[in-house]
Parts: structure tokens; sequence; C-alpha cells
């Protein structure tokens, strides 16, 4: 049981820390803020299409590989 929990805690944490990549997290406005030399609308469109994607993904792809093998 301790494992399994070790698992998900690892899981969940990596989790909410991938999301940083989108536009309204802090290092996401940081990063659009200093873009230089680019279209900065295109690029507010990929980030959010980053984040949206990792947010959705790496829960799932992280349960995957660390929880369901323990099962």
């Amino acid at each position: 049981m301790s494992r399994r929990w070790s698992q998900s805690r690892t899981t969940l944490s990596v989790s909410a820390t991938v999301v940083d990549v989108s536009p309204f997290s802090t290092n996401g406005a940081l990063v659009l803020a200093a873009a230089e030399d680019t279209d900065r609308e295109r690029f507010f469109r990929q980030l959010m299409l980053y984040g949206g994607a990792v947010t959705l993904l790496a829960p799932l792809v992280l349960w995957l590989a660390l929880v369901v093998p323990g099962l």
C-alpha cells in the first residue's frame, strides 16, 4: 500500500508541475512577455495548445507508467 501511495503522489506532483507552460501560469506569462521577435498571438495559441495537451496527457501517461504496473 505504501508503494502505491508513493507512486500516486509522484504522479500528482509531476502532473501539477508540468502545467507551468500555460500562458496563465507565472512561468508561461514570463516566457510570453520575454519573447522577442515573435508573433505574440501565435505564440500565445501555441502555449495554450501545448499547455492543454500536457494537462490532459501527462497525468494519464504518468498514471499508466507509475501506478498501473504496481496494481
